[in-house]
């Protein structure tokens, strides 16, 4: 083997170089961790139908429930800011 073609230390994947370890793997192979995509791709899509589910809870509420929810949620995000403000002294 050339100097040119020697694997560095950096060049490792899981124990084994790219020019042939034990195991054979290359860094372009899932990993044992690809059912993490999987699990959040799921939780991605029930959000997104929750959301769905929501919104349209929200628009069949009365216009006053709608004003209600619209105060408080102007008043808790005033009280954020101002806390974010005295947290750093704005």
């Amino acid at each position: 083997m050339t100097d040119t073609f020697k694997p560095t230390p950096a060049d490792t994947y899981g124990g084994s170089t790219y020019g042939g370890g034990s195991d054979n793997k290359s860094s372009y192979e899932p990993t044992e961790g690809t059912g993490d995509m999987g699990k959040t791709l799921l939780i991605g899509l029930l959000g997104g139908i929750l959301s769905a589910a929501g919104y349209m809870v929200y628009q069949r509420l009365p216009d006053e429930h709608k004003e209600r929810l619209h105060s408080q949620a102007r008043s808790m995000l005033a009280q954020r800011i101002s806390e974010i403000r005295n947290n750093f002294n704005l």
